[in-house]
């Protein structure tokens, strides 16, 4: 493997790192053990420490484990916003030897019903203002348990930070079977048994969608999950414990999850979260709590440096400023940089690689770009066709292989199979995406193997959204495609023909899909045809749609 990019390498780090053989909770287990009086959490100035923090862990997974009936490998839902809830559940499961499956908080019952019954999960961590989502699955589906929190539980400290009304809220769900508030949970007392989950045990779940319209669970292991617990923090520089980040990516995703979530509980730091993204809270909370690292996406710091109130805010002691999911402009990241000195340093990951295999070494950061394939890593740029290796410079589709690598997807070989190829003796995923590499072994993206829309760092995968659309009777044929969003980068667009005597309006197809879908996937357009251009096979041609789009 040719590899120029190690002429940049930041100074003094191996090529490969060795992570711990335990599972991911013993990182946690570590922290509290060193740290215990540190602060691990602060919610909206309530300060939690990494003892308390792993007391609460283990109640947690003693009750699911004796009241839930949790048995190791078992797979737990996890859906809230992010919270401390979201931190002691998702710790907590791994501690009960069970599988994390996050959720993505927006999603609507329909979708959550296929997260349940293709997980299998019998047990979920749900917060009160989604849980009238997933109240109809309860002993309706094999979900059986679920326990419910209310994040004002967490608001212990006064405040006069801006606290949203559906984290003050006091819990009020009505009881059901199978429904256990969260205090009650933990007031139980249930100690968990012995910790039996090792490196090669199932982890976390994250889904992913793709062209067949369904979400894929994307199978990782303690050892695929700890790689970059412990690559993130140590690529810029090894990270003490006395660094603060604030947590603004949500925790679902693999991205606020790895890069901030599972980072900072591994090296002792201090997560500073805020649930909803909100730009005077985060520039509040910077400053108050002298926060040195910050993990975000474009959107968040356009806004950000937007605000007619940022003098007001001390963001200098920023030592590291992250994230991706989409290009950062030239223009915000030179304000960035006016301001803090600090070079946004982008990298590039999917749910399959549990964040990042790409990042921008800190002494040699480019905008705009992926960055270079960090440490463990050997990523290469192939012909989707040939399956050859394509001289530098050239287009073709991102090759990945690595120790973040996933398993494969859930219960489906078939999918799996395709995901994989054979390359110089090693086993790579297939990324979907198109790139080329420059000279100096950096790699930028250019396109798209497959369908996918980009809202804001969200993907959309049109054909799960058709398949949803496809239920609202004045839809006789539908094709979603990204349409150009100045704020969200992209957005969703339906270009639907109507059933014979419908007169159904745009408003009334974005209104029903609202109900329907997160709130991400709602078509914000929509427009309506005589008829979809097809081939001659009769697949519709989404990408002469697509096309046409991009040239208004």
């Amino acid at each position: 493997m040719n590899a120029p990019h190690y002429a940049h390498w930041p100074k003094g780090l191996p090529h490969a790192i060795t992570t711990p053989d335990t599972s991911v909770y013993v990182n946690l287990q570590v922290a509290a053990m060193r740290y215990s009086r540190k602060p691990a959490i602060i919610f909206y100035d309530t300060v939690l420490s990494y003892a308390q923090v792993h007391e609460q862990v283990l109640a947690l997974a003693g009750y699911l484990q004796q009241v839930c009936g949790v048995q190791r490998g078992d797979r737990v839902l996890l859906d809230m916003q992010n919270s401390p809830q979201f931190i002691i559940g998702y710790y907590a499961i791994m501690r009960a030897d069970a599988m994390v499956v996050p959720v993505n908080p927006m999603l609507m019952t329909d979708e959550l019903h296929h997260y349940v019954d293709d997980s299998g999960a019998k047990a979920a961590l749900v917060s009160q203002e989604i849980f009238s989502r997933i109240a109809p699955l309860v002993g309706k589906t094999c979900l059986s348990q679920v326990v419910v929190a209310a994040y004002s539980d967490y608001l212990i400290a006064p405040t006069e930070l801006n606290v949203p009304d559906f984290v003050r809220a006091p819990y009020a769900v009505t009881a059901m079977p199978g429904v256990t508030p969260w205090k009650q949970a933990l007031d139980a007392g249930h100690a968990p048994r012995a910790h039996a989950a090792g490196p090669d045990d199932l982890a976390c779940m994250p889904y992913t969608s793709g062209t067949t319209g369904k979400p894929k669970g994307c199978v990782h292991t303690h050892r695929s999950v700890m790689f970059n617990s412990v690559a993130s923090p140590t690529w810029s520089g090894p990270m003490a414990p006395d660094h603060v980040t604030l947590a603004v990516l949500p925790f679902f995703h693999v991205t606020g999850m790895q890069s901030v979530m599972n980072a900072m509980i591994y090296t002792g730091g201090t997560i500073v979260v805020l649930p909803r993204w909100d730009r005077d809270a985060a520039g509040q909370l910077i400053t108050r709590y002298k926060v040195t690292t910050w993990t975000l996406i474009p959107t968040m710091m356009i806004d950000f440096l937007s605000n007619p109130r940022l003098a007001e805010y001390d963001i200098s002691r920023l030592q590291r400023v992250s994230g991706g999911g989409a290009a950062m402009p030239a223009a915000i990241a030179q304000k960035l940089l006016d301001l803090t000195g600090q070079t946004y340093m982008e990298g590039y990951g999917l749910s399959e690689t549990m964040a990042a295999s790409h990042v921008n070494p800190p002494n040699r950061m480019k905008q705009q770009c992926l960055g270079v394939p960090y440490l463990n890593v050997d990523a290469r740029i192939v012909d989707p066709v040939t399956l050859k290796e394509v001289p530098q410079g050239e287009n073709g589709e991102i090759w990945i292989h690595g120790p973040q690598v996933f398993q494969g997807y859930w219960n489906d070989p078939k999918k799996t199979a395709e995901a994989f190829a054979e390359l110089d003796g090693k086993r790579f995923f297939r990324s979907g995406d198109l790139g080329y590499v420059d000279e100096e072994g950096f790699f930028f993206f250019t396109d798209r193997l497959k369908r996918m829309i980009n809202a804001s760092g969200f993907k959309v995968w049109p054909a799960e959204v058709e398949a949803m659309m496809y239920q609202h009777p004045a839809v006789q044929e539908c094709c979603i495609i990204a349409a150009r969003d100045p704020y969200r980068g992209e957005t969703v667009k339906a270009v639907i023909v109507r059933r014979p005597g419908s007169d159904a309006s745009a408003e009334d197809v974005m209104k029903w899909a609202q109900e329907k879908m997160a709130a991400y996937k709602v078509p914000k357009l929509v427009e309506f045809v005589d008829a979809l251009p097809k081939s001659a096979t009769g697949k519709v041609m989404w990408r002469s749609l697509q096309e046409k789009e991009m040239e208004k």
